[in-house]
């Protein structure tokens, strides 16, 4: 669970991460789950694009996502979303993000 000093750091991180995941038309299905949680073991902050024909609400769907890789969410403005993740893979690596 973030606090609100971690949550604004990592919005301003946030800022200039272009999408690196896009979803679409039809249901959060297996694949995009799976996706979505290789990308966070590679990239600890993350922003999703949902595209004009996704009929999910955007804070639903966050917080399906959320729960199912098991990720925080940073914000939601819009149709982008942005979710973190500390990864070990990362950590030993030195490439975490230092949380304050």
């Amino acid at each position: 669970m973030l606090n609100s000093k971690q949550r604004a750091f990592l919005r301003s991180q946030a800022n200039s991460l272009d999408s690196l995941f896009q979803i679409g038309k039809g249901d959060v299905d297996e694949a995009v789950v799976r996706g979505l949680d290789e990308m966070m073991t590679t990239h600890e902050l993350v922003k999703i694009t949902l595209l004009k024909s996704a009929e999910a609400q955007p804070a639903d769907l966050a917080r399906q996502l959320s729960e199912a890789i098991g990720a925080d969410v940073v914000q939601v403005i819009g149709r982008k979303l942005v979710f973190y993740r500390y990864s070990p893979k990362l950590a030993k690596l030195g490439k975490s993000i230092i949380l304050p």
